[in-house]
């Protein structure tokens, strides 16, 4: 699975990524788009990226988490427009036991939305857009 697609995130695809019969747990986080931010109605939303810096800056992501954690880690963002409830981010972790997995798991979705050059433009119920900085909810 790519580390950017603009194709709808495949959950089960991503996990058997991760899935090896060592592994006693696995941990997802799955981001979906909410219909609502900062007390506005969001009707829907597009990310946009700088893919290749993108990219890079995720396998570095991954890379850490694999060599903090006794971990199989993967994780995908999705590009483009995309509909109120559609998956944007989604992170598996996969670890002989969970403590593992779920530490893996949170440090990946909290560095990808911290360090990677994805941009998030919003659009409001009232017609209205805006960018929104994705370091904020940190």
């Amino acid at each position: 699975m790519p580390l950017v697609s603009r194709e709808p995130i495949d959950l089960a695809r991503l996990v058997a990524q991760v899935e090896a019969p060592e592994c006693g747990g696995i941990a997802t986080f799955t981001g979906l788009v909410r219909d609502h931010h900062q007390g506005r109605a969001v009707s829907g939303l597009e990310y946009s990226a700088y893919e290749a810096m993108a990219e890079e800056e995720m396998r570095a992501i991954l890379a850490e988490a694999g060599s903090r954690w006794p971990v199989r880690v993967v994780a995908t963002h999705r590009l483009g427009a995309l509909a109120i409830g559609e998956v944007a981010v989604a992170v598996a972790a996969a670890s002989a036991h969970r403590a593992a997995a779920f530490e893996a798991c949170r440090y990946v979705i909290e560095e990808l939305k911290h360090r990677v050059p994805i941009w998030k433009r919003e659009r409001y119920a009232d017609g209205s857009e805006a960018w929104v900085e994705p370091r904020e909810a940190r």
